[in-house]
């Protein structure tokens, strides 16, 4: 453990009390989770701030701090989470969770200090339940290593998020209500949770019911997933399972319009035809798909996977090859949608994913059929002609479904940020303001899967009007210090003595 009373200044007042203080406060933590957990160590702090976020890259970038905790706990069981914000709640501290680090949107900055709580130890696989087809799991299970192992078994969590070899856990994926590759078929991290159990203030363990249907009063789990930690930390989830396909089948097509593309698109999901996966790509964004796989292709590029058995994909790709047709689609063979599958996290890899001194976000939202043609085109213009000045950039693919609508992955790209930090992360904010503005004039909702963070934090009263209230009345009467995750989806600071 590194001390944290290291470099205290001689003499009385707060040079002196705030190192004891803290200092008291890693022993405290120590005893709940063993003092080689508990470290102040500089880059140590710096590494549990940090996320895939714009604004955590260029600050890095620029070699400039981010907000980081006073202390780092690493906790290995729920009982340790429980001693944490025990402790926390007694000193009025700020709990900031933190599992892999692929977050986008800054959840993890430690805006008022306190405790990080690094959950990557708490990576046990706790049951396969063959029979019931679920698996339960601690929090900080890494996505990859918990498909691997269920792949062995002929078995599959069919949840590959882009960042699933790049650190994704399971507790991240529903604190943020995330989607993986093959979510419209199978479902967004929501939707394949069973049950989870969580830690609240003031360290008290919960757990939601063993089956998510039920006519037992309202739904405690679909409120603490997708909450970010700021209404408790979850440190246990059972999931659905399903066997591993028998068989995948690729298509591939290339359309004149994104409207021509998007009505085909709803076709296929209105007539209840589910593929595994269906990307629609914008002229700009299959260019960028394009020189990454080397597809060969050029236009609107429509992607789908289907998987399941030889029979059933038979009659899907009938089906689909007559919707496509109605739109002129034209047929470009299995070859780009097989390649598009075997580097499907390709876009996401170091050397491909953007980076400063990029200016950069993904903006994404969902809609419904009726909208999202109108939405993809305001959005663009939004971007290219708002901010022409920067030569802003706008791409756009459609990767997530619904029966009702989809999801627009768009993204703007201002190649050279300003020189003085300020007025990048001001531009940065800008774009954003204008992106969101205009996702919600067009019926769009202010995030799909990457979650709310800091980041969007100043939209959520925009988007939910007077039901922010009751969302902020929920929060306050489960966390009434404000210590959770404090300054996340638009919640406001802790309310502590510090």
């Amino acid at each position: 453990m590194t001390p944290l009373s290291a470099g205290a200044a001689p003499g009385t007042g707060a040079g002196v009390t705030r190192p004891f203080v803290m200092g008291q406060l890693a022993r405290d933590l120590g005893a709940v989770v063993g003092a080689d957990n508990v470290s102040s160590d500089a880059a140590a702090l710096a590494e549990q701030s940090a996320d895939w976020s714009w604004m955590s890259q260029f600050l890095r970038y620029r070699d400039l701090p981010l907000p980081v905790a006073d202390v780092v706990a690493r906790p290995s069981s729920t009982e340790h989470v429980e001693g944490i914000v025990r402790i926390a709640s007694e000193y009025r501290l700020p709990v900031v969770p933190r599992g892999g680090g692929s977050g986008t949107q800054g959840g993890t900055f430690a805006l008022y200090g306190g405790i990080a709580v690094d959950l990557t130890r708490m990576d046990r696989i706790v049951e396969i339940d063959e029979r019931s087809l679920t698996v339960t799991v601690q929090a900080g299970v890494d996505g990859s290593v918990l498909e691997k192992e269920l792949n062995d078994r002929g078995l599959t969590m069919p949840h590959y998020p882009g960042s699933h070899f790049f650190g994704a856990t399971i507790g991240g994926s529903l604190a943020a209500r995330g989607s993986g590759v093959v979510s419209t078929k199978y479902g967004k991290a929501e939707q394949l949770a069973l049950q989870v159990e969580a830690v609240v203030p003031p360290g008290r363990r919960i757990s939601t019911l063993p089956v998510p249907n039920h006519a037992s009063g309202p739904d405690l789990m679909q409120t603490l997933i997708g909450s970010e930690g700021t209404l408790g930390i979850i440190t246990e989830a059972t999931m659905r399972l399903d066997p591993l396909p028998a068989g995948r089948r690729f298509l591939s097509f290339q359309f004149g319009t994104v409207a021509a593309g998007l009505e085909t698109a709803r076709l296929i999901m209105t007539r209840r035809i589910v593929p595994a996966a269906m990307r629609l790509y914008d002229e700009a964004d299959s260019a960028r798909l394009t020189s990454m796989l080397d597809l060969d292709t050029a236009g609107v590029l429509l992607i789908l996977v289907l998987d399941g058995h030889e029979s059933s994909m038979a009659i899907e790709e009938d089906r689909i090859r007559e919707v496509c047709a109605v739109s002129d689609g034209r047929d470009l063979g299995d070859g780009p949608a097989r390649t598009w599958w075997d580097g499907k996290y390709e876009p996401f890899a170091k050397h491909n994913a953007p980076a400063p001194p990029l200016v950069f976000g993904t903006t994404d939202t969902c809609a419904r059929f009726s909208a999202l043609p109108g939405l993809y085109e305001a959005k663009k213009r939004t971007i290219e002609a708002g901010f022409a000045e920067y030569g802003a950039q706008y791409t756009a693919h459609f990767s997530h479904w619904f029966p009702w609508g989809g999801m627009i992955y768009d993204r703007f790209y201002v190649d050279n940020a300003p020189d003085d930090p300020d007025e990048a992360l001001a531009l940065h904010d800008r774009l954003w303001n204008a992106a969101v503005e205009t996702s919600l004039a067009n019926g769009g909702v202010i995030n799909e899967h990457h979650g709310v963070g800091l980041k969007l934090g100043r939209f959520m009263r925009p988007q939910y009007g007077a039901a922010f209230d009751v969302m902020l009345a929920v929060k306050n009467a489960w966390d009434p210090d404000g210590i959770m995750n404090p300054g996340k989806l638009g919640f406001g600071a802790p309310r502590s003595g510090r």
